[in-house]
């Protein structure tokens, strides 16, 4: 009786929703971290994945949180299948605070410099390394799940499938005009030429 209601589509288009656009943001926040560790020399790249991260991300915290909002409102649908391992619901409320505050110093850091004080680099920095240690146990519990569920779409086309996967692409979308529009802006991080 209970496998009808744990195979819903709502549920399992919201999973696969989810494990799709992480595939996506495991394969840029891996680009993003080689190229945080090359700061001085890839400081560019390492900013325009940073922009183009942005609609991503938020797609996925929508995701989860629409999982989040419709179990803890009694959503029956979403009550039968469960909730993440009590290790993941613990980590995730950590995930989602690191991660706006490694993105908001990013572009705070990048839109204003020092602007503000010198106090928001470590605070990038420090956040960055907790941010990857979080990322780093919740990668690994999902590393198979997420992409069994991305590539579920391509194979049986569950109703939504199309919507799915543009809602990842127009994120991505987003994400490159929004890194595109930042690049002109001047940042003190990234010199413009002229003498020594």
């Amino acid at each position: 009786m209970l496998e009808p209601i744990l195979r819903d589509p709502g549920v399992e288009a919201n999973a696969r929703l989810t494990g799709y656009v992480g595939v996506v943001l495991a394969v840029l926040l891996a680009a993003e971290l080689v190229t945080g560790l090359r700061f001085k020399q890839l400081l560019p790249a390492h900013a325009v994945i940073g922009f183009v991260l942005v609609p991503p991300v938020l797609l996925k915290l929508a995701s989860v949180g629409y999982r989040f909002a419709r179990y803890y409102t009694g959503d029956a649908r979403y009550r039968a299948a469960g909730p993440p391992r009590l290790a993941m619901r613990l980590l995730g409320p950590v995930i989602v605070l690191l991660t706006v505050v490694v993105i908001g110093t990013g572009i705070e850091l990048w839109l204003f410099g020092y602007r503000f004080g010198f106090v928001w680099v470590p605070v990038h920095h420090f956040s960055a390394y907790l941010w990857f240690v979080t990322m780093a146990v919740h990668v690994v519990n999902y590393l198979r799940r997420a992409p069994e569920l991305a590539a579920a779409d391509w194979r049986d086309h569950l109703r939504g499938a199309f919507t799915r996967r543009s809602l990842v692409a127009g994120s991505l979308i987003l994400g490159a005009a929004l890194a595109i529009a930042m690049l002109p802006y001047p940042t003190p991080f990234i010199p413009t030429g002229g003498a020594d």
